[in-house]
């Protein structure tokens, strides 16, 4: 009912109400008068209009008490107004709760028909609801465990200590299913509504099994062609272009092929063996060795046409992989080197964090745009494609560098700035640290002559 029919309607039934009145009052005094009895009269007549208004409130409370399922009594004045103004606002709350019913209903059927599993629980972690795609990948009875902990229904250590952790930010991937290990899952937790999360769950086990398909296919294809690649690079390195003029540029650019094209099967049968690892050989890594070596390496492939310098800063060695901690930190420093103009800078320093310890590769080339950082650890990612193969890169180094740093709980951090340069960090927590078994400090005879800038900073 509009508000301008309800104003009508109150401002009528007061007419109403008080003409009647007028009325009972009118009659009464006129009636007094003929009987001279005045008061006597209007006294009647007050007790019969309070008496009306009694058995009208009576009918609106039997009207109410009646939930209003009725139409609201007529003919009561100011009673019959309240009666339709709560009457129109009860229609219009039953009309909003229908419409709110509606749209519950059509969410929970849509969380119902996902295939992913939904969950929400309260700031304790207890069950409030879930779908039924989660009762059955976590093998839940969402009725029977509703109000229960979640701790106290899921018994893998991984799943509890990372939603005791709350980690938000870092989805859980590749855990098995509870009573199914050849479900893969993975799990990501998100803040709702107040203290409140929905956790999510997804069945990836189809999506591994693609990816174990596409791995075993880029080892078994690189493996095959590693002999051929080997023949045709032997046979051409016994043929000499002083012996065929004509084709000396053609025998030349063949022989560079066919190593760019042995470097990228090396490439791809190093990822897939870092894809297939599972746990390392851990052993002691000298990073004062480690950063001689990647000094001289880099004076190598330089020929002298750039200044490298390497800094000691930390007495912690590492614990890993040599060979593995070797091949990421040489890409790093080979694309330093392959993509700073002649007449640059390289240093590679060695120093500590509040948390572990990190190792730095900072370069004074071009810089990368920032568009591209997020994607720059991808296998053939090219910033510039022309660049890259003229500098024979294979576009897999960083993802080596990464594979191999995931392996060893670390992370790579990148910092660029268009014409300033980049810095490569390779983040190392504390666990893969440790002192080295002498205590002599050998950061004084690693350390450049010259002091080496700050190279945390781009």
């Amino acid at each position: 009912m509009a508000d301008s029919e309800l104003s009508f309607l109150r401002s009528h039934s007061w007419q109403v109400s008080i003409g009647r009145l007028v009325v009972l009052v009118a009659v009464a005094a006129a009636l007094g008068a003929a009987m001279q009895a005045i008061v006597e009269a209007l006294m009647i007549a007050f007790a019969i209009y309070a008496l009306w208004s009694l058995t009208s409130l009576m009918r609106l409370q039997r009207w109410v008490r009646g939930r209003q399922r009725s139409a609201p009594p007529n003919d009561m004045g100011v009673w019959s107004d309240i009666a339709g103004y709560v009457h129109a606002r009860h229609q219009a709350g039953r009309q909003r709760r229908r419409r709110l019913v509606q749209l519950l209903r059509a969410y929970r059927e849509a969380a119902e028909a996902l295939p992913d599993g939904v969950m929400v629980l309260s700031n304790t972690r207890q069950l409030v609801w879930s779908n039924i795609s989660a009762q059955r990948l976590l093998a839940l009875d969402r009725h029977l465990h509703r109000g229960q902990v979640i701790d106290h229904l899921l018994h893998n250590r991984d799943i509890l200590e990372w939603l005791s952790a709350e980690r938000t930010d870092q989805p859980l991937i590749d855990v098995p299913a509870p009573g199914n290990s050849d479900i893969r899952l993975s799990m990501r937790l998100i803040p709702y509504a107040e203290s409140q999360w929905l956790l999510v769950v997804r069945d990836i086990s189809t999506l591994l099994k693609l990816e174990q398909v596409r791995r075993d296919f880029v080892a078994n294809v690189s493996h095959e062609l590693r002999t051929p690649l080997t023949v045709i690079h032997g046979y051409l390195d016994l043929i000499e272009p002083e012996d065929l003029p004509d084709s000396s540029g053609m025998i030349v650019e063949m022989r560079r092929q066919s190593t760019r094209m042995t470097q990228i099967v090396e490439d791809l049968l190093t990822l897939s063996r870092l894809d297939a690892q599972e746990g390392l050989h851990d052993e002691p890594v000298s990073m004062e060795a480690m950063l001689s070596l990647l000094k001289r390496e880099a004076e190598a492939l330089s020929g002298g046409q750039h200044r490298i310098a390497t800094r000691l800063d930390s007495r912690s060695d590492l614990v890993g992989s040599a060979k593995d901690l070797h091949s990421a930190f040489s890409n790093l420093v080979f694309n330093a080197v392959r993509y700073t103009p002649a007449g640059g800078r390289i240093d590679i320093r060695w120093s500590d964090l509040p948390d572990g310890a990190v190792l730095s590769v900072h370069d004074t080339g071009h810089g990368i745009p920032a568009e591209h950082l997020p994607r720059i650890t991808e296998r053939f990612y090219r910033v510039s494609t022309s660049r890259s193969r003229e500098k024979g890169g294979t576009g897999l180094g960083l993802s080596i560098a990464k594979h191999v740093l995931a392996l060893h709980q670390a992370r790579l951090r990148i910092e660029s700035e268009l014409g300033l340069g980049s810095v490569f960090h390779c983040e190392f927590p504390a666990s893969r640290l440790e002192k080295p078994a002498t205590g002599v400090d050998s950061s004084a005879s690693m350390a450049a002559p010259d002091r080496v800038a700050d190279t945390r900073t781009a």
